[in-house]
Formats: C-alpha cells, sequence, structure tokens
C-alpha cells in the first residue's frame, strides 16, 4: 500500500483513510510494542477507534488482557465485530474515556494498567489531549507501567523530516483548529504537573515515533 493510494486525511474511526493508516503502520508499531511490554498484565488502550490495532496486536500477547476505549460509544460495535472475527479472547468489553473529562476515567481501585497506548491522536487533537493522558496515566498505571503515544512529531521546535513538514501543511490545510504535528517539548510540559515524565524516544519507519512516558 503506498501513499498514492492513499485516502484524503479523515480522522474519523471509520474513514477509509483510518484504515489505510492503520494497516501501514500496525506491524512496525507491533515490533516496537514487543520491546516495551510486559508478558503479563493488563493494558489499556486510548482513543481506540474501530479497534483494527487493538485486535491485531492481542493475538501477540496471550498473557496479556487489553481493554480498547473510545469517547463515542457508536464504535464499539466495530471494536466487538474486529474481537470476534480475530478470535480474541484477551479483549474486554469497550469502555467509554473521554480524556477531557476525568469523571470519565476509570476507577484505580478496579483495575491498575502495566501499559497505556494511544496511536495517531495528536494529528487532530490539542496538546491539551496529553493532560488528560497524563492525569489518567497517574491515577491508573503501576509505578513501573508506561504510557507509550505513537504518531508524528516535532522535535525542538522544527520538523524531522521534510516529508513531515509537508504531512502538516496538508493536515493545517484543513483549517480545523488544533489540527497539525506538536512538539513533543509540548507534551513533556503537558505531562510535567501529573508526575509523568518522557522516558524516550523510538524512531519508527515512515518518520514517526514512540514516544514513552513512565512515573516520575
Amino acid at each position: 500500500m503506498t501513499d498514492v493510494l492513499r485516502p484524503p486525511i479523515d480522522p474519523y474511526p471509520l474513514s477509509p483513510y483510518v484504515a489505510w493508516a492503520g494497516a501501514r503502520n500496525k506491524d512496525p508499531i507491533l515490533a516496537a510494542l514487543k520491546t516495551l511490554l510486559p508478558e503479563q498484565g493488563n493494558v489499556l488502550e486510548l482513543a481506540t477507534g474501530a479497534g483494527l490495532h487493538i485486535n491485531y496486536f492481542a493475538p501477540h500477547f496471550p498473557g496479556l488482557t487489553f481493554q480498547p476505549s473510545y469517547y463515542d460509544a457508536d464504535v464499539f460495535d466495530s471494536i466487538k465485530a474486529k474481537r470476534a472475527d480475530a478470535g480474541n479472547s484477551n479483549v474486554r468489553d469497550p469502555i467509554r474515556i473521554d480524556l477531557t473529562d476525568p469523571a470519565s476515567f476509570p476507577d484505580p481501585a478496579q483495575r491498575l494498567y502495566d501499559a497505556i497506548f494511544v496511536i495517531n491522536i495528536f494529528q487532530v487533537a490539542p496538546v491539551a489531549i496529553n493532560d488528560g493522558i497524563a492525569h489518567l496515566g497517574s491515577k491508573l498505571l503501576k509505578d513501573d507501567g508506561l504510557i507509550a503515544i505513537y504518531g508524528p512529531f516535532k522535535r525542538d521546535g522544527a520538523y524531522t523530516t521534510e516529508s513531515n513538514a509537508a504531512f502538516d501543511k496538508e493536515i493545517l490545510a484543513a483549517n480545523v483548529p488544533e489540527w497539525g504535528l506538536k512538539d513533543i517539548g509540548d507534551l513533556e510540559k503537558a505531562a510535567a504537573p501529573h508526575g509523568v515524565k518522557l522516558d524516550k524516544v523510538l524512531n519508527l519507519p515512515a518518520n514517526n515515533f514512540i514516544l514513552v512516558f513512565r512515573k516520575a
């Protein structure tokens, strides 16, 4: 699958673009997660969308139980259908989490997580969303847990490649407030008040990164 065949950018979880992007990046992300996730435990995906990634990853981690989540319950049927198609017994029913509303966060007394991951959210979401991610992580992560955030980012205010600059220009052309590539440093600043800090940055194909955050 090549960029020539890429559908127009559309962040709606059931859009052709999201399906295209998910098929394109699922294997590099899986390879990285194999170096990050424990053999056993609980993993939460934020902004699960249609459920492509979580149901692709789950069979590769039989000792982990995956919890999908999204702010809009309209996509829950898609997540469940993909779970059924894959025969994934280690994927729970999706739950509603709105990262702008701490009242929607799960009760940490019910379950803590070994890892939390989120894929391709910041191109079409404000940096302030990382405040919600870090806040949630500070409550729901085990002490040795991690947050993995995948996507394209700027570093120190600059684009890392010409292709990322072109991609950002394309996103900004939609003239939607808060759309556009974010700077890693700004995500760090948003996370810091919650006692969550950037631990490392993994370079992935197609000029993307995984940002690994942990409790300070």
